[in-house]
């Protein structure tokens, strides 16, 4: 019974996203929540380190609308709660990434996602 009550909590775990604050936001009147617009600056790597993909070359933002599955599951839950201006590292599961398919050629099946992530700015909707 306890081997397999371990094994459930490995399992469940692995389908958590691990969130790191690096930059935290002294003055912070508005936490993104779901339906929210967020502008973001972003870059994703594998666990070997490698780079998929960055806004920052770019020097244009990304935007969508968190909790309305425009983005992987693991930023619509890692990415709740943030400040503007605050910065996140996040570590997802691929079950919560592109899973066992991945997102050929730059992301392998299976893979662990790693997203240094800063909030630029906020867009609420206003309330009816």
């Amino acid at each position: 019974v306890h081997y397999f009550f371990l094994v459930v909590l490995i399992a469940a775990d692995k389908k958590k996203v691990q969130i790191g604050v690096k930059k935290r936001v002294d003055h912070c009147p508005v936490k993104s929540r779901k339906g929210d617009v967020l502008n973001m600056h972003y870059t994703g790597k594998l666990e070997d380190g490698t780079e998929f993909d960055s806004s920052i070359p770019r020097n244009r933002p990304f935007t969508f609308t968190l909790g309305t599955g425009q983005v992987i599951k693991g930023w619509d839950q890692g990415l709740l709660g943030m400040c503007e201006g605050e910065k996140r590292k996040l570590v997802i599961p691929a079950e919560l990434g592109y899973g066992d398919r991945g997102a050929p050629p730059k992301i392998p099946g299976g893979a662990t996602l790693i997203f240094e992530v800063e909030l630029l700015s906020i867009e609420r909707k206003s309330e009816l």
